[in-house]
């Protein structure tokens, strides 16, 4: 099963289980590349985190990336903001609930914001992403922006310093610092 939302992809991977356990890919070009998926992915990076965290929503600016997210452990409430211009979805915000078994995949194109909210125990998470990290080329918009009006599933996350910092999107577009997308 696959759900497209301009160009924001929720999929699901074919899992082969037997008596030992189970195996599925994660990425595969030839196939990714049916659907639409072209990028070329040049970082992979993990993320643990426990019951409650809320992560994000994270974007870079001058190198957007587009990212493809796996849920290797765990459940999470998946929140994506659409931060392109030129977009018919620009400051669209789309939710999912992603979890191990079920609608484990998530790909995200160049120019979307991303945050999580952790809802199992804890929940280890695998991205592959089309730039590398760049601490000059971070982004970040306020999880608690009154306009977007996301229904995170808890009231008192647990959240880093920096995320709690961030700027509400009309401060974001005011001071120009959106996804430079090419």
């Amino acid at each position: 099963m696959m759900i497209n939302k301009n160009g924001i992809k929720v999929l699901n991977t074919n899992f082969f289980k037997d008596k030992r356990g189970k195996f599925y890919e994660i990425y595969n070009k030839k196939k990714f590349y049916k659907i639409g998926i072209r990028d070329n992915f040049v970082q992979d990076s993990i993320s643990v985190s426990k019951r409650n965290v809320i992560r994000g929503l994270h974007y870079t600016i001058k190198k957007p990336q587009s990212q493809l997210l796996t849920i290797l452990e765990g459940k999470i409430f998946d929140c994506l903001v659409d931060l392109r211009l030129n977009s018919k979805t620009f400051k669209k915000v789309f939710t999912f609930t992603l979890s191990q078994n079920e609608n484990n995949q998530i790909y995200m194109p160049k120019g979307v914001a991303h945050g999580f909210c952790v809802l199992s125990e804890r929940a280890i998470l695998h991205y592959n992403t089309s730039e590398t990290y760049d601490k000059k080329n971070e982004g970040g918009l306020h999880w608690l922006d009154q306009n977007l009006k996301i229904k995170w599933p808890v009231k008192n996350g647990i959240i880093s310093d920096r995320d709690k910092k961030f700027l509400n999107l009309d401060q974001i577009i005011k001071l120009k610092k959106l996804p430079r997308i090419k």
